[in-house]
């Protein structure tokens, strides 16, 4: 069975802003192996809303993929029932039972701290000043990690991001992924140790 056709790009126009080569892509190539990515990329929704479904096929399980490799084979990299064994474990914490007798109105408190804190300012950056604080407050809140502050969970994760898209292999791009996994094992293991009572340990 012959694979998808080729298709070049220019990374660097690609990595500066991808999504006129997704337009070509859609249009000439919807299902293409991109050799600068060394992957193949489907392009089209209604392709991946159908693809995506077809574990047999296209797996979540990449054992020498970016993210098993720099975080480990956690269950975005697994399916099935592998996956599921997981994910239960924490599905009654975000039902949404839980989101509306818990989450809602912790949720809630911190977005009007924050805003009260932006008020007197007389403007703010959302994204900078509201929408990063909240997300990462409700993290704290979800994780338990409310030894951290919002700014660490904020850097960890656009680490994390940044090392599993790292498909051109940037040493510096990983050492800050590396970096930011230590830091929260470090976090997890300092929040088992002061207990129950500020971690979900």
């Amino acid at each position: 069975m012959p694979g998808p056709p080729e298709f070049n790009i220019d990374f660097s126009s690609f990595n500066a802003d991808p999504y006129p080569m997704l337009v070509v892509l859609r249009r000439e190539a919807p299902v293409a192996f991109v050799p600068q990515l060394g992957s193949t990329l489907l392009t089209r929704l209604d392709d991946i809303a159908v693809w995506e479904k077809r574990i047999d096929v296209f797996s979540s399980h990449q054992p020498h993929g970016l993210m098993s490799r720099l975080m480990g084979h956690n269950m975005m990299r697994k399916d099935g029932a592998e996956h599921m064994a997981e994910r239960k474990v924490f599905l009654k914490a975000i039902s949404p039972q839980a989101v509306k007798e818990v989450w809602t109105e912790r949720f809630r408190t911190h977005a009007r701290r924050i805003l009260d804190e932006i008020a007197p300012l007389g403007g703010a950056d959302l994204m900078q000043a509201y929408a990063l604080p909240l997300s990462g407050e409700s993290l704290k809140d979800l994780t338990g990690l409310t030894n951290v502050g919002h700014a660490d969970i904020d850097a960890w994760s656009q680490a994390m991001i940044d090392g599993i898209a790292n498909y051109i292999g940037d040493p510096l791009v990983e050492a800050r992924c590396n970096v930011a996994t230590a830091a929260i094992d470090a976090a997890i293991d300092d929040a088992c140790r002061r207990g129950p009572q500020t971690s979900r340990c």
